[in-house]
């Protein structure tokens, strides 16, 4: 049996596909802080572009790197910093409160479960004295757990300082030569498939700069609701924890796992009642459902044609197989995998497979 030339093109490029996909998945490691640095890269080039043309013949490339770089670190250090007047606040509540709170619940937990038939005894006082010893617990106590604690995960702990070294540095080279870099990448396009592959980037580019910019709006729109939303419960830390859940949603589920969880502690260290569960309830609640129904689906998933659904579906499949980063490069890599599903598809259509 012999092969025709279009047969044999593409198995070729049916194997060039799969030893990539497999040196991918060999290197996920390895990748995940070059691929960080490139997803930054790419969404923040224009702005360096520009930076850079403003100053041009007066300043090098490099202070427009520089000035880009830095205005992320600092917000994305903005944002996790957040977390430091939060922490600050409530371990001093924690102390004042939380006997209070093993209390109530001892005296309310107990008599309620007696109505079912379960009889449970809480040893209040052992439960006070070890919740107190770790709060009061000095800094330095607290320092040396951390660092027990880093020397048991080793491992980790080094990953994740080797990845907040390297993405920054990786980050800065690829701003600096970005045009270099995508250039290098089209010179093993072939020639014959150059225009279609140019039509093909031009459209992806399209739809993940929509992604982008409806991110940053639903991002800007949950983080104002969460904090309005806090204030008027009258929670004192509704600035700082709302702002952060709204600009961690960036991180799908974590963010606003972690905002929830911060607000929760927050609202019943404050209140010590169910003021706290019911603020919760009532305003991620709703936000959750505002964010997922709404403004997602239509500033986001419509943007890049995507179904809430499939933004739903992208999420869960991406984080299953490439873990955290697949989270982060779910819905962008959903979109250009979305430009390459229409193209395939308006091939089939067009071809005599499907005209018969």
């Amino acid at each position: 049996m012999q092969f025709t030339n279009t047969q044999k093109r593409a198995s070729a490029w049916c194997l060039i596909a799969a030893l990539l996909v497999l040196a991918l998945w060999q290197l996920g490691p390895v990748l995940t802080p070059f691929v960080v640095a490139a997803v930054l890269a790419y969404a923040l080039t224009p702005l360096v572009n520009r930076i850079d043309g403003w100053g041009r013949g007066r300043m090098p490339r490099v202070f427009a790197v520089i000035l880009v770089e830095l205005l992320f670190l600092v917000t994305a250090l903005g944002i996790v910093l957040m977390i430091v007047p939060i922490v600050a606040k409530e371990v001093p509540l924690m102390r004042e409160q939380v006997p209070l709170l093993v209390d109530r619940l001892s005296t309310g937990l107990t008599p309620w479960l007696a109505q079912f038939g379960i009889n449970v005894s809480l040893d209040v006082a052992s439960i006070k004295a070890v919740v107190l010893k770790y709060l009061n617990a000095n800094y330095e106590e607290a320092f040396g757990s951390l660092l027990s604690s880093l020397k048991l995960g080793g491992s980790v702990a080094l990953t994740v300082i080797g990845n907040a070294v390297l993405i920054p540095v990786a980050l800065f080279y690829l701003l600096m030569d970005w045009d270099k870099f995508v250039g290098r990448l089209l010179e093993l396009v072939p020639s014959p498939m150059r225009t279609s592959f140019d039509s093909f980037t031009k459209e992806a580019d399209s739809v993940l700069g929509q992604y982008l910019r409806g991110q940053l709006l639903v991002m800007l729109a949950m983080a104002t609701f969460y904090a309005v939303g806090l204030a008027l419960f009258g929670l004192d830390l509704a600035l700082p924890i709302g702002i952060f859940t709204g600009l961690a949603m960036f991180i799908p589920y974590l963010g606003f796992g972690i905002g929830l969880l911060l607000a929760i502690l927050a609202g019943l260290l404050q209140f010590a009642s169910l003021k706290a569960l019911v603020m919760v309830a009532v305003v991620y609640g709703i936000g959750q459902v505002v964010e997922s129904l709404f403004l997602t689906p239509r500033l986001v998933g419509e943007r890049i044609g995507l179904h809430p659904l499939m933004v739903i579906f992208a999420l869960l499949a991406f984080g299953q197989v490439f873990g955290f980063v697949g989270v982060l490069v779910a819905l962008p890599a959903s979109a250009v995998l979305l430009v390459g599903i229409r193209r395939l598809k308006a091939s089939y259509m067009a071809s005599k497979l499907y005209k018969g």
